[in-house]
């Protein structure tokens, strides 16, 4: 009896272990936009973060949107696998990069978007 209920918790235990890595999967980064001026000079940035962008990754037909902060943060939990990257409500005349982002189980890995203005 206590061999089966020592195979019952140790099963158990990894079953947990591989829902909290999946559940904690997932993206966090800035969303930029520049250049903002068409000079860059020392005392002034040449980009800006993009405040209330709308990002929606897709992974086979599996969407998932959210927003960046007033700081252009965000941050989402998504499953492990690669995703295509939109970023809507923005003025990107020359598009936005990275167009994929990876997810990998168990971390929440660091992508940061840039929007080219294309102010020149």
């Amino acid at each position: 009896m206590r061999f089966v209920l020592a195979i019952v918790i140790a099963l158990s235990l990894v079953s947990s272990a591989v829902a909290w890595s999946t559940a904690r999967s997932g993206l966090r980064g800035l969303v930029v936009r520049g250049p903002i001026s068409p000079v860059c000079v020392a005392e002034k940035p040449c980009s800006a973060p993009v405040e209330h962008a709308r990002i929606t990754f897709t992974h086979r037909s599996v969407s998932k949107s959210v927003y960046t902060g007033v700081d252009g943060r965000y941050r989402v939990l998504l499953a492990p696998g690669r995703y295509a990257v939109k970023i809507g409500g923005t003025t990107a005349r020359f598009g936005v990069k990275p167009l994929i982002a990876v997810v990998f189980a168990g971390r929440i890995t660091v992508r940061n978007f840039t929007i080219d203005t294309g102010i020149r």
